[in-house]
């Protein structure tokens, strides 16, 4: 039995934060069901990164959305709305990331919605809160990226802002959400109340950098000044960074640079025994270790400074990572089945209970796949 078997969510969100917070929750045994529009289903089935789509939906839905059932309502419809409101009777949560307003529209607001189930956990994401002059921008992770000063952090001193590779304020605003039901739950099962959990987009990846953030506020309001090159954090001193080898990269993280000096035999760095320099001539010290470390192979350093403490590591592309010993013995990957016959390869959830990974076996559902069931299971 896992931890949330029992525990009943309904998911009226869509693409990545609302849904990444369901599939957390869905991975550890909550019962998630999502509720779609008929035929469509909801926006982020025809989301796609690289055009790629299996059973209909794009893989990244498959990725977000396994053991989730799927219930097609047209929330305009008052049969269709009526049945959702028996539904939420019965539910202990209900999620959903529609702009503000378009809730309150549907006629499923919080003020409406605590009213049909007092014990309910009413859990939303916004992109930037509810009030503002930014509270209808749309919320999406680039744009978040971009307003947040996050971009500013990633890529060397005289590149212009770098996003982030990977979808980090839906993951980390999703991980905040799921964070706060939970807590809810809790407090729910102390005194049978309900809550509303907020998130945002912006606010969580604003958390997400509070370290930087917290610098720049007690630091004379300086913005953060990336390294010239090889740059891995904006407010760290050398030797922090990655350097190329002579076949590859090789990523060296804080410590003594006296101590790396010695380790490596590169007298150079002796001179800079003022740990301050180690920040305030940054750039000049990672040029020296750059024409140093380019003479041999990652692995050779590794070896030596692995030998010493030195924190090191290699720089390993997907097909490299996935591929090591390291990876296979961490268990992290999983194969669903499809309706269609095909197959989603995807990796499970990064929690373990008890010493059990949370491997599944229920795949991303088709839209409305389980309406009929639901209906009669609950009595709609």
């Amino acid at each position: 039995m896992r931890l949330l078997e029992g525990i009943l969510v309904l998911e009226f969100a869509q693409f990545m934060a609302g849904p990444s917070a369901g599939l957390k929750l869905a991975d550890l045994g909550a019962r998630v069901i999502k509720i779609e529009r008929p035929n469509t289903g909801e926006a982020g089935r025809q989301i796609a990164l690289k055009n790629l789509f299996l059973d209909d939906s794009s893989l990244v839905f498959h990725t977000v959305n396994r053991n989730k059932d799927s219930y097609a309502a047209n929330l305009k419809d008052p049969e269709d709305l009526e049945r959702v409101k028996k539904l939420i009777t019965q539910a202990d949560v209900m999620t959903h990331n529609f702009r503000p307003g378009v809730m309150e529209k549907i006629g499923l607001d919080y003020d409406v919605v605590r009213n049909i189930n007092p014990k309910l956990v009413y859990a939303t994401v916004t992109g930037y809160g509810t009030t503002g002059p930014w509270a209808k921008k749309p919320g999406q992770d680039l744009l978040i990226q971009s307003m947040s000063g996050f971009a500013n952090l990633t890529g060397n001193k005289n590149d212009d802002p770098v996003p982030v590779g990977a979808a980090v304020s839906d993951i980390i605003t999703g991980t905040h959400l799921a964070h706060g039901i939970l807590a809810s739950l809790l407090k729910k099962e102390k005194t049978g109340k309900g809550s509303l959990v907020e998130v945002s987009l912006l606010e969580s990846t604003l958390d997400f950098q509070f370290e930087v953030i917290t610098t720049y506020l007690n630091d004379g309001n300086q913005n953060p000044q990336r390294a010239k090159q090889g740059s891995a954090h904006a407010y760290l001193g050398a030797p922090y960074g990655v350097y190329k080898t002579a076949d590859g990269y090789i990523s060296i993280a804080m410590g003594s640079l006296l101590k790396l000096g010695e380790v490596l035999g590169c007298s150079e760095l002796s001179i800079y025994k003022d740990s301050d320099s180690w920040f305030t001539k940054r750039d000049e010290i990672m040029d020296i270790l750059r024409a140093f470390l380019c003479d041999r192979p990652t692995d050779e350093w590794l070896e030596i400074l692995e030998a010493d403490g030195i924190w090191c590591s290699n720089v390993y592309d997907y097909k490299t990572l996935l591929n090591h010993e390291g990876f296979k013995v961490l268990q992290m990957d999983q194969k669903l089945s499809l309706l269609s016959g095909e197959e989603v390869h995807t990796l499970r959830g990064p929690i373990r209970v008890n010493d059990e990974r949370l491997f599944s076996k229920k795949p991303a559902p088709r839209v409305g796949q389980h309406t009929e069931d639901i209906i009669k299971e609950f009595n709609l």
